[in-house]
């Protein structure tokens, strides 16, 4: 599949900024098999691309993404199959912006509802726009819970706080949910834009090799012990020294000036 043929999502490089957009606008950007697939072809595409150096995600028109679209399923045991199917491939996508070197920032100006708030966990960085709507969503049509936010929420908010927002699916709204952790700024709209822009080329002019071994630190710092965590330090810092943007850094910082990191 190329860039060309996507029909649900969008694909575009702004310099060294590689956005993905959802692109169902008149259904909330609600998921699909095809935009699910479309999407992993999307992020693989742009995660694997030597001159991206940060990953956008958002969606089109007035919502970040609403969930899954109910509309494709008979709402019975018929749809544990297409369900299975749609999870797995909307995981893939989430696994690869995990795992990618690059930051990855959430733009989320509209509704994240369910897969769509999930998305948003996901993200390095999440920048919500004062018109901006969170709910968990999924108990409203008895099911659990995809796209890592099991995983994502009680890491963010702490278990008690992840419970009570999963069981109570209460909406959030966008001051509230940097109060949580759950996104990073509020953004007014009108400048929502530009601000997203902003922090997009900020972070995909910094050391993206170095970004890389810093995100996986922290994920997998869950997992470790502190003996175990610190020899990972150890490591990565170590395997830092190798790349053009720490010597870049060191000889910056030697100067007194600011370093121009080339993501290598």
């Amino acid at each position: 599949m190329s860039e060309s043929t996507y029909e649900t999502v969008r694909l575009e490089r702004e310099g060294a900024v590689g956005v993905v957009t959802l692109d169902r606008p008149n259904h909330l950007n609600s998921l699909t098999q095809q935009l699910t697939e479309e999407l992993l072809d999307a992020v693989t595409v742009v995660t694997e691309d030597d001159d991206v150096r940060c990953v956008v995600l958002r969606g089109a028109g007035s919502g970040f993404g609403a969930g899954a679209d109910l509309g494709q399923f008979e709402g019975d045991g018929r749809d544990e199959s297409a369900i299975r199917q749609l999870a797995s491939t909307l995981h893939e996508s989430l696994l690869a912006l995990c795992r990618a070197d690059e930051p990855v920032v959430a733009g989320v100006d509209g509704t994240a509802a369910g897969a769509g708030l999930s998305m948003a966990l996901c993200a390095d960085v999440v920048l919500v726009s004062d018109d901006a709507r969170l709910q968990y969503a999924y108990p409203r049509v008895g099911l659990t819970g995809d796209g890592g936010s099991t995983f994502f929420l009680p890491r963010l908010v702490g278990l008690r706080r992840a419970k009570e927002i999963a069981l109570m699916d209460e909406p959030i709204e966008p001051a509230e949910a940097v109060d949580l952790g759950l996104a990073t700024e509020v953004v007014p709209s009108a400048s929502f834009d530009d601000r997203l822009d902003e922090v997009a080329g900020d972070l995909a002019s910094g050391p993206t090799e170095a970004f890389g071994e810093l995100k996986r630190l922290l994920t997998e710092s869950f997992d470790r012990t502190l003996e175990d965590q610190l020899a990972a330090e150890t490591n990565a810092i170590a395997r830092a020294t190798r790349t053009e943007d720490y010597s870049r850094g060191h000889a910056a910082f030697e100067r007194d000036d600011d370093p121009e990191f080339v993501g290598r």
